[in-house]
């Protein structure tokens, strides 16, 4: 996977509460106690987290150090000035999808301390993903910064909504209604450099509805997607 330079600045965005299931958040000290502990070890030579190489992604003052274990990509950003850690995101497998769509698609989690929130830290990395070529998609509960994050990077990326059950990937379009957006089987898809709803189609097994992922979806839907949608 390549390293790629973010010149990017921070974005703000509007939260759309409507557009979420709220995830539980950790209460900031015990953050604070997870990311000291993962700092120590950092720090430690002979850990297996210390000499960690640096991601090429500018952003004053931090260090983004990758690592990636079992199929999964953890980012831990290291405040140099401060010596401490500002917070990591994981790009997570996902249980739920088939093992043809497991290679393109990774779930980010992130966790950062309060000072360092909305700062564009995690946009950051999520164009870095997006940028080298690789897709991600939602878990079933996203926070709030997180859902406004995702409709954030939307203005860049194409981003379709989802339904996954039975590790079966279906299409939704670029927009569903709030009870299908509310739904633990709806996901949202970030396409990324070079992907489109079609390749991900033909080359993870994502169901599309008839006329594309671009067609309306409501009416296939309501008959049952796993009936009349066509696996590319």
């Amino acid at each position: 996977m390549n390293s790629l330079i973010i010149p990017f600045p921070f974005m703000p965005w509007r939260a759309r509460p409507l557009e979420l299931r709220i995830d539980v958040q950790p209460q900031p000290d015990e953050l604070e106690k997870e990311l000291d502990a993962l700092h120590d070890r950092i720090s430690c030579p002979g850990d297996a987290l210390h000499g960690l190489p640096a991601l090429c992604i500018h952003f004053p003052g931090l260090v983004f150090r990758y690592r990636e274990a079992d199929g999964e990509h953890y980012i831990y950003v290291e405040d140099m000035a401060r010596r401490c850690l500002a917070g990591y995101t994981v790009l997570n497998r996902l249980i739920e999808v088939s093992r043809r769509a497991d290679p393109h698609l990774r779930a980010p989690h992130s966790k950062y301390a309060p000072a360092y929130q909305r700062r564009g830290i995690a946009t950051a990395i999520y164009r870095w993903w997006l940028e080298s070529g690789q897709c991600l998609i939602t878990g079933a509960r996203q926070s709030t910064g997180a859902n406004a994050l995702w409709h954030s990077l939307a203005r860049h990326y194409e981003l379709v909504y989802a339904d996954l059950r039975g590790k079966n990937l279906c299409c939704l379009g670029p927009d569903v209604d709030e009870r299908t957006r509310e739904d633990l089987h709806t996901r949202m898809v970030l396409l990324g450099r070079g992907w489109s709803a079609e390749r991900l189609g033909e080359e993870a097994g994502m169901l599309l509805p008839p006329g594309g992922a671009h067609a309306d979806v409501h009416a296939a839907h309501a008959d049952g997607m796993g009936k009349r949608w066509r696996r590319r």
